[in-house]
């Protein structure tokens, strides 16, 4: 008996040998490598395949399994072939579920970032160095009666505001253990600026670092009690102000102003060179009077030289603007907190697709992604263009 179109076993040597369009190679080539999960007796719809078509139905806005499904069975004919199905054999929605969940996401994940890299510029002019963001994201609709929420870090580029890699942070570890995996996803790390918060203020994680060639700056905050209170106790008040920025925006104003100090003795941190000092002051515009202060310190082992203020006070929002570039359109464009995604690495694999279809989005210029969904939702071949597959 055949299997059903289904089954995650299925025969090999039945599979029809489709021709990937020549237009498809960069993504299909970049995604031939993946492990594929399933026996290998009876697979009818090759792994690359399935995840570009999971892509491309995120791309139109899918949120969920049943989604996907519901986009790869509603694509006609000619779309089905550019995808490299069998127009009358289509994948069901059961089959991309189980597929997909079974997955490990950050392979997917890094060989879209390299596929990206090689078809767009990241913005960063070649005379400046590129920043690379770390930070964590909890999906909370994966929670469980008996389990915790599944936990991502993900390394962003801030410029183009792509996720380059991710890892997922499970209930037995955090995401001070996953740092130096996360970052071993990405060859080209030397001469770069990694940019973290205080919690991976670590000195393993600047020897790490350094052993890689890539510079960083880093929050500190009261998970280092000492050298927070080594920051605190510098000459301040003593110090000009090397940055300013006046920023209105969202019904408030905010002006962020930088101090440098130059730390090379007397400061118990391995590598560091430089001491800062970032103040926030925010006021609602309705309430003039009314300022909240905020003030932050951070080390880092870039020199003088080698920097200029306005750079790294560029660098440290930039961090922060992840928050909007990523994790809010996750949120609310794609309704990640509420997804009901929560079997085997499916929550992480999902979170991948949403983060390759932002991805390709921002690659073409696109800044309103929900916007782009519903563009790409009217016209099944759009999300295939996109990617150039057509």
């Amino acid at each position: 008996m055949p299997a059903l179109p289904s089954s995650l076993i299925s025969s090999l040597s039945c599979a029809p040998a489709l021709p990937v369009p020549e237009t498809a190679g960069g993504l299909i080539a970049a995604l031939a490598d993946l492990p594929d999960p399933r026996a290998r007796r009876g697979i009818r719809h090759r792994l690359t395949v399935v995840v570009v078509a999971a892509i491309c139905a995120v791309i139109a806005g899918s949120r969920s399994y049943t989604a996907i499904g519901e986009w790869v069975a509603d694509v006609p004919a000619t779309t089905a072939l550019a995808l490299g199905f069998t127009p009358d054999r289509l994948p069901s929605e059961a089959m991309i579920r189980r597929l997909l969940q079974a997955l490990d996401a950050q392979l997917p994940t890094t060989a879209i970032s390299v596929w990206l890299a090689g078809r767009t510029t990241t913005g960063t002019p070649p005379t400046e160095r590129r920043a690379i963001a770390v930070d964590g994201k909890t999906i909370r609709g994966s929670r469980t009666a008996g389990g915790t929420a599944r936990h991502v870090l993900a390394a962003c580029d801030q410029t183009a505001g792509m996720v380059l890699a991710s890892t997922d942070v499970d209930g037995k570890t955090n995401e001070i253990t996953r740092f130096a995996p996360l970052l071993d996803q990405i060859s080209d790390l030397p001469d770069a600026v990694i940019t973290a918060d205080a919690m991976h203020c670590q000195r393993e994680h600047v020897d790490y670092l350094a052993k890689r060639g890539a510079h960083w700056i880093l929050t500190v905050k009261a998970n280092q009690p000492h050298l927070h209170k080594q920051l605190s106790r510098l000459p301040w008040k003593q110090v000009p102000q090397a940055a300013r920025h006046d920023d209105r925006g969202h019904g408030r104003r905010e002006i962020r102003t930088l101090k440098i100090l130059t730390v090379a003795a007397g400061i118990d941190f391995p590598h560091a060179a430089q001491a800062l000092q970032i103040r926030r002051r925010r006021r609602r515009l309705d309430q003039p009077r009314r300022f909240t202060t905020e003030t932050v310190y951070a080390i880092t082992d870039l020199r003088v030289h080698q920097a200029k203020p306005a750079q790294m006070a560029a660098w440290i929002r930039g961090h922060w603007a992840i928050e909007n570039k990523i994790h809010w359109v996750r949120d609310v464009t794609y309704d990640e907190d509420r997804s009901q995604i929560r079997t085997g690495t499916g929550p992480h694999v999902m979170a991948a697709l949403r983060d390759a279809a932002i991805a390709a989005l921002r690659a073409a210029g696109i800044t309103n992604i929900a916007a782009a969904n519903r563009h790409h939702a009217r016209d099944s071949n759009r999300p295939l263009a996109l990617l150039g597959l057509i």
